[in-house]
């Protein structure tokens, strides 16, 4: 078939980076343009400070990188954003009313009730709400949002969880790493031989994108914390269900969970979004991270503390499963399902 046109914004940023390396060798999406900030307008894409663990894309290396311009974007099926949400809050709106169709990194407008925010493999239904979106904002395209990283990891398990017992509450602490919060986030005389206790925001973020994804208003407490890692969010987890369980049948469920993108074979979406460490000390981030390509969960130390009391460890990648990867999957969703 032929490919359909994409363009990035934002794509100088980590999370920009990455949806260029997931897009460049996609048998679905070709990248047509690329847009930055003024200071790297121009540039070649090889130029502008590229940090991950691979080269550029030979395909995208030597393209160059434009300046934001609304105006300026070329008729494309899908806009990719990474940009800050205070730029974002601004230029996503626009594009949405000249047509296009913006799968978004940003947390503006995550929370508005007609915005899709979307895990595909735990509420896919939700992007029939671009449906009123268009029809009450007089849109012609649409902007879908991905949650919060961490929120994407902590749902993954929470949605098999919900399905088979309820949930009652849920407690989290986390172990989050430094790229998400950017390339110059998190200065390295704060971070080294130490953990930051505290990520404005964040924690907010969790409780409320997380009964959004689930549609229930149970209690959640959230403790964000920041680690010297470099990639992989790391989460542990309690969680009171409604009815009991037996940490046998939990380990089979997380096992066998499996959503729409994998229904549909969706090229982006992981064999196993969740997957299962039988040893006591996993999962850890240099080696799980890359799970299922970077797209998978991964569960471990699954324990019983109580009646219906649950606890576990679950790492993922958060600039791949929990941002730029999952936008993606989200896009491969709209095609497959003619959104």
């Amino acid at each position: 078939m032929d490919r359909f046109k994409v363009y990035v914004l934002g794509a100088t940023g980590l999370v920009g980076q990455r949806y260029v390396q997931l897009l460049a060798s996609h048998p679905w999406f070709e990248i047509v343009g690329l847009a930055a900030s003024e200071k790297s307008a121009g540039k070649k894409l090889s130029e502008t400070g590229w940090v991950l663990e691979e080269p550029p894309p030979p395909s995208v290396a030597e393209m160059r990188i434009e300046k934001i311009d609304v105006e300026k974007v070329p008729r494309v099926d899908f806009v990719f954003s990474a940009l800050p949400s205070e730029v974002a809050a601004k230029v996503e709106p626009e594009l949405a009313a000249r047509g296009f169709t913006v799968l978004s990194n940003s947390s503006n407008m995550r929370m508005d009730p007609d915005v899709p925010l979307v895990i595909p493999e735990v509420n896919p239904e939700d992007l029939s709400l671009v449906e009123k979106q268009r029809a009450t904002r007089g849109w012609r395209g649409a902007v879908v949002k991905k949650p919060n990283c961490t929120t994407t990891i902590l749902n993954l398990p929470l949605k098999p969880i919900l399905d088979e017992w309820g949930i009652e509450r849920i407690h989290v602490v986390t172990m989050q790493a430094l790229s998400g919060a950017g390339y110059s986030g998190v200065p390295s005389v704060a971070i080294m031989d130490n953990l930051i206790p505290f990520i404005k925001g964040e924690e907010e973020k969790v409780v409320a994108e997380t009964r959004k994804i689930l549609k229930q208003d149970f209690e959640i407490f959230a403790t964000t914390t920041r680690v010297p890692v470099l990639d992989g969010h790391t989460e542990v987890v309690y969680v009171d269900t409604k009815k009991d369980f037996d940490t046998a049948t939990v380990t089979e469920i997380f096992e066998k969970f499996k959503g729409l993108p994998q229904e549909l074979k969706l090229p982006t979406a992981p064999p196993r979004p969740i997957e299962i460490r039988a040893q006591i000390d996993r999962p850890q981030p240099r080696l799980d991270r890359w799970a299922g390509r970077g797209m998978a969960v991964v569960v471990g130390r699954v324990r019983k503390l109580a009646p219906r009391k649950l606890a576990f460890v679950i790492l993922g990648h958060n600039t791949v499963r929990g941002a730029a990867g999952n936008s993606i999957l989200t896009a491969e969703l709209i095609v497959a399902t003619r959104r």
